[in-house]
């Protein structure tokens, strides 16, 4: 299977040089032009590696790649029009792999990716990609959930939420930071949509269980995933 590489790069002909030199060595491309679109086929597609340009309209490319730090360790490589060290700094340390400067050539550029892809295959020997509690079982890679030994069907959007809480497992996230982190375009959606994907994966979880879920509604700051080992609720929470 070619690898999966997401290129977000609002610049046309840009984008186009890319796809084609990332084709011609190979690879499966998947091309937007703007950092919401950007988000939403890295939810569906599930890349290998990210291409991502720091410079886009409307969502900008560190806002990006904070998304999708929160979500994957998929590796990034980012690309600006400029070349101050101020703004590779800032991108290594933001979570970025690699950063590239316009104008570069193909060679290094397609170099730089397959580097990343090796990396990132060693890398994640050493990450975990399975979360199991004794109740819940995540498989981030073929994102499959288990409860109690049984399979459980979820949207997208459920799925994407049980992973954040998951992998935040013991914090409270606020209703605004789930929107952000769970919903690719949080724009016009109210914290209500979140009650209700909770109650609905909360249903989810606790009737495969058959018991008490395993999330927590904290009265006035958000919820959080509590391990199966962890107990009763502490005094704190609330059901929604």
């Amino acid at each position: 299977m070619n690898d999966r590489v997401l290129v977000i790069e609002d610049e046309p002909d840009i984008a186009l040089g890319i796809r084609t030199v990332l084709e011609r060595s190979g690879f499966t491309v998947t091309a937007t032009a703007n950092g919401r679109g950007g988000l939403r086929a890295f939810h569906s597609q599930h890349p290998d590696i990210v291409v991502l340009d720091v410079g886009l309209p409307e969502m900008d490319g560190w806002t990006v790649l904070d998304r999708i730090r929160e979500m994957s360790e998929v590796p990034v490589l980012m690309l600006t029009a400029h070349g101050q060290e101020a703004d590779k700094v800032r991108g290594l340390r933001a979570g970025a792999d690699d950063y590239l400067t316009k104008p570069f050539g193909q060679g290094e550029f397609v170099a730089r990716v397959q580097a990343l892809l090796r990396r990132s295959a060693g890398a994640d020997k050493q990450v975990a990609e399975v979360f199991d509690d004794g109740t819940v079982r995540v498989n981030f890679a073929a994102h499959e959930v288990a409860v109690a030994g049984a399979p459980v069907e979820l949207t997208a959007t459920e799925y994407r939420l049980l992973a954040v809480l998951v992998r935040h497992r013991g914090q409270v996230l606020s209703p605004a930071k789930l929107l952000e982190l769970v919903w690719s375009d949080p724009l016009g959606i109210g914290p209500d949509r979140v009650k209700y994907s909770v109650m609905r994966l909360r249903r989810k979880l606790g009737d495969a269980a058959g018991a008490e879920s395993l999330i927590e509604a904290v009265r006035g700051f958000g919820y959080r995933y509590r391990t199966a080992q962890a107990g009763p609720r502490g005094g704190g929470a609330a059901t929604v």
